[in-house]
């Protein structure tokens, strides 16, 4: 009778009824799953969410869109095609025209570069002032962190359009004052997240280590603390992009955003209003427009949330 030592991997196919009589252990502690990085494993969990890859893809495709289509259609935003006024859907124009004969659909496509450009732009600025604000708040504790957080209490009671008008007021409605509304107050929901996350990581092994390595406030929160939290940072702004664009859809709707002749998806609905009854495809376009990007973002957010939770990690 002959005997046949077995590894691991010929151990582990057998059925489970077969008696073994000796195993060859030189490979015990052998991993047989690849180890992965964090961020490689946090992807491969968002891969699993449809709904956040489908949101992703709709927004990679949409910001293409806005980019290539604009630079190859024979229509611009503000050219005027008088005898082809409020035409409805057809080939030549996908999205009809309006009052003056403009191509609907480019107009769109212009409002999409302005929405989603002001939308990450206010998000990125949003973020740096939220972490820098927070980290600092969060890290340096005691009257420090009250005066601040007192200041962010203050700021956050203001009705916001009323700031939001003076502004407008001020530097004039166009991109940059929306810009700038829009960060007034917005880094505050960041801030807090950051402040949380830093009061909570500041007293672990690594930091006590670097403060006795003689490292300052700045190191410690830009190569330690803030990595560390990254997690419900980039939830954070994540959520920041689509309130950015809906809050410049809504002001360019109520006439104080961007003005014409450019066109944003709050203007062309702002537009639309007069002649909406006889023709709704002026108003149901732009709509379409703000909803997809809206669920997109959204979705992608419920995304990165489940995926960054480490609690989740299998």
């Amino acid at each position: 009778m002959s005997v046949q030592i077995l590894d691991n991997n010929a151990y582990a196919a057998l059925p489970e009824d077969m008696f073994v009589i000796g195993i060859d252990e030189s490979h015990a502690e052998d991993i047989p799953r690849p180890s992965t990085t964090y961020w490689h494993d946090v992807w491969q969990r968002f891969r699993r969410d449809r709904l956040a890859v489908i949101g992703l893809v709709v927004i990679v495709i949409m910001t293409l869109m806005c980019i290539i289509i604009p630079m190859v259609s024979p229509y611009t935003y503000d050219g005027s095609d008088y005898m082809n006024m409020n035409a409805g859907p057809s080939l030549q124009h996908p999205c009809g025209t309006d009052q003056l004969g403009r191509d609907q659909f480019i107009r769109i496509m212009y409002g999409a570069r302005i929405s989603l450009t002001i939308g990450f732009v206010a998000a990125a600025i949003n973020f740096l002032i939220g972490v820098l604000y927070g980290g600092l708040s969060g890290y340096l504790g005691g009257r420090v962190d009250m005066v601040m957080m007192r200041i962010v209490d203050i700021l956050s009671s203001l009705p916001s359009l009323l700031y939001i008008v003076l502004i407008m007021l001020i530097f004039g409605s166009n991109m940059g004052s929306v810009i700038l509304a829009l960060c007034f107050t917005s880094w505050i929901g960041t801030a807090r997240v950051v402040r949380s996350e830093v009061m909570h990581l500041k007293h672990s092994e690594y930091v006590l280590a670097g403060r006795l390595a003689g490292a300052n406030t700045w190191h410690l929160l830009i190569q330690h603390l803030i990595p560390n939290a990254m997690g419900p940072i980039i939830v954070s702004t994540a959520f920041l992009i689509p309130g950015a664009i809906f809050s410049e859809a809504f002001l360019s709707f109520l006439g104080i955003g961007i003005q014409a002749p450019r066109a944003s998806w709050g203007s062309l609905a702002n537009a639309a209003i007069p002649v909406m009854q006889m023709y709704p495809h002026l108003m149901l376009f732009p709509v379409i427009a703000i909803c997809v990007t809206m669920f997109s973002f959204n979705f992608i957010g419920d995304g990165l949330r489940d995926a960054l939770d480490p609690r989740l990690k299998k």
